[in-house]
């Protein structure tokens, strides 16, 4: 998590603050590039020795709040220093974000006054810090309390945050309403509550989305709570030049405003449209009239539709294509229908071939192999498996289906009596060639003659 948004943790008492360990982890924050929101590029900070015109800093508190203060006591800062800087009334805890010429560009830029600027204290002492931690860790509560008092007054508003000061004696409470809301009796129930300053700010629903924070529709942090500080009026006429659906949900992002991105690609498509001809003009050809229904700005595209022979058949043509036969139409000359579309020059598609089949929609797909069976014969592996030689651990049998005799041990009648039994058990062995078995198994039994 950035620093700008402060990790409110609850402390049991002032040994549990880290002081050091705070120190360290803003200093690597504030030295962190990326696309934070409060985060501006010194791209002067790799010169040295630059002599400074003027002596003001830029301090950065919680999420967009921003303030330059004078460094009139010429302290040696370094960006992600923790400061204490003057408040109205006592003090308040900042970490400095911008020093050097760039301060003054930043001024210009958020049309501030370069005279009455507050003033920078002195760097933060660890009571000071420890201090801006605890107040931190009471916005949570404070905020979850006021807007049940609020609820109570029955006041039409949601506060949305709450924004402690370093020294604990002020809060600022951000709000949003639809309408005007008299807070008076509410701002005297919150001093009695909390007995400290309050301050009433009114935001609006993009400013508590870019506090909250979120994740987009696109997977990705909000841009108002990464990078975005200025909003911008986003109109549904950037949606219509893009040629977005104008579907409320899918345009309005979770502020319920429409969403800030789509003011980013509205230039170059407003720059690609110059030349296209308005939508709403048909074409006039020789035996049908053509209406517009769809448009692609990159690649300079248009498609119509029009009915011949009882159908509706679309037509594709290149923006010069349309710009002539609109010209063509206003001096009342209707043409014939065009054969095709000619190549764009900004067209730079590149076509790449099919190595994989990754387009068919079957290339998972896998026959399923159909299984013949041979029952009996030589052709059975099952059959042949138990007479493979080359089979480990496979019987050796001699050539021709004849057993080998056992063994006689020198004994004449017991040879001759394996002979004959070998013999006899050859003439009751059924012929597997000719699967007699096989055929026999399914041929219905001989039954009684049962007619008489």
């Amino acid at each position: 998590m950035s620093e700008q948004t402060y990790i409110q943790l609850p402390h049991q008492n002032k040994q549990d603050i880290d002081v050091e360990a705070i120190e360290k982890r803003i200093k690597q924050s504030a030295k962190r590039s990326g696309s934070e929101k409060l985060y501006a590029y010194n791209w002067l900070g790799d010169i040295r020795n630059i002599p400074s015109t003027h002596n003001v800093v830029e301090i950065r508190f919680k999420n967009t709040r921003k303030e330059y203060f004078i460094n009139n006591l010429n302290l040696d800062l370094e960006v992600g220093d923790i400061v204490a800087v003057e408040a109205q009334p006592g003090h308040d805890i900042g970490v400095v974000s911008l020093l050097g010429e760039l301060v003054q560009e930043q001024i210009k830029k958020n049309e501030r006054k370069n005279d009455n600027f507050l003033k920078v204290y002195r760097k933060a002492r660890p009571s000071d810090i420890e201090k801006w931690e605890e107040a931190k860790a009471l916005e949570h509560k404070t905020m979850i309390k006021s807007r049940q008092i609020a609820k109570s007054l029955r006041l039409n508003m949601k506060i949305g945050d709450v924004e402690y000061q370093g020294d604990k004696t002020k809060a600022i409470f951000y709000y949003i309403a639809d309408e005007r809301v008299d807070f008076r009796e509410l701002i005297k129930l919150l001093a009695e509550e909390f007995k400290i300053r309050i301050e009433m700010r009114q935001i609006g629903a993009r400013q508590e989305a870019g506090r909250i924070g979120g994740i987009g529709p696109c997977g990705r942090d909000l841009c108002c709570s990464t990078f975005v500080t200025n909003f911008i009026t986003v109109t549904t006429h950037a949606a219509r030049v893009q040629e977005v659906s104008l579907n409320p949900q899918k345009l309005a992002g979770q502020c319920g405003k429409l969403k800030c991105c789509l003011n980013y690609e509205y230039a170059s498509y407003t720059d690609a449209r110059k030349n296209f001809p308005e939508t709403n003009i048909p074409l006039e050809f020789a035996n049908f009239r053509a209406n517009h229904i769809k448009t692609d700005v990159y690649k300079e595209t248009m498609w119509y539709v029009y009915r011949a022979n009882d159908a509706s058949h679309i037509l594709e043509l290149h923006v010069d294509q349309v710009n002539d036969i609109i010209a063509q139409n206003k001096k009342g000359i209707k043409p014939e229908k065009p054969d095709a579309k000619p190549e764009s020059k900004a067209d730079t598609s590149h076509e790449y071939g099919n190595v994989v089949g990754q387009d068919s929609l079957t290339r998972f797909d896998v026959e399923k192999r159909k299984k013949h069976k041979n029952r009996g014969g030589q052709n059975n592996p099952n059959t042949q498996r138990s007479n493979n030689p080359n089979r480990p651990n496979a019987p050796q049998k001699p050539q021709g289906g004849e057993q080998q005799p056992k063994a006689t041990n020198g004994n004449p009648q017991q040879a001759k009596a394996n002979t004959t039994t070998n013999q006899q058990q050859q003439a009751k062995k059924p012929n597997n060639t000719n699967n007699n078995r096989n055929r026999n198994r399914f041929q219905p039994k001989n039954k009684p003659n049962n007619a008489q």
